[in-house]
């Protein structure tokens, strides 16, 4: 049950209720209004990460199911479950990342580098300097950053489903009509 209610969008400026219904309807987007500035860069910075990034849709999915997974926030792994299966992600690495296994033989070295990237960031600030190299090593600088960024946006996600209590979904996740609302975004 959320923490606090969610607001009520009749008594919301036109402006916010035009970008709330601009919104997958999901409960996240129901709490979002409550920070009525945040809500169109919120909107755009999840948007950009989901269909405009270099980095691969799959390992993107690989690092928000470990950001839910580990933060833990069951709301972001409820949500990004269905759109990893749609990206690629097998059954297989679903279950290593929800048992918390890292190093399942169906991780290879790309994913099990990236994986690395997210624990060390969850623990702290920095990555080190041999996860820093070994990232370069496999990838461009553009989806290194974007890794960084991906990584960072949802640790605030699930912070703040968590902190607030969004109601989990009572259905899963279509991700074609959440890819439809984050394309228009």
């Amino acid at each position: 049950m959320a923490r606090i209610p969610y607001p009520d969008l009749t008594q919301a400026e036109e402006r916010v209720r035009t970008l709330a219904a601009a919104m997958p309807p999901l409960n996240i987007f129901r709490m979002l209004p409550h920070a009525p500035a945040f809500l169109r860069g919120f909107g755009q910075l999840g948007a950009a990460i989901l269909s405009r990034a270099a980095l691969d849709a799959r390992l993107r999915e690989l690092i928000i199911l470990r950001v839910g997974r580990r933060s833990p926030a069951p709301y972001e792994w409820q949500q990004h479950v269905p759109i990893g299966r749609a990206c690629g992600m097998s059954d297989e690495e679903i279950a290593a990342l929800e048992r918390d296994d890292a190093a399942a033989p169906c991780f290879d070295e790309r994913d099990r580098v990236v994986l690395r990237l997210t624990d060390e960031l969850l623990a702290g600030p920095r990555a080190s300097d041999g996860t820093l190299s070994a990232m370069r090593g496999h990838f461009s600088d553009r989806e290194l950053c974007e890794a960084v960024l991906t990584i960072g946006f949802y640790m605030m996600v699930a912070r703040f489903l968590e902190t607030t209590g969004v109601d989990l979904e009572t259905a899963e996740a279509d991700p074609a009509a959440v890819m439809k609302h984050v394309r228009r975004a």
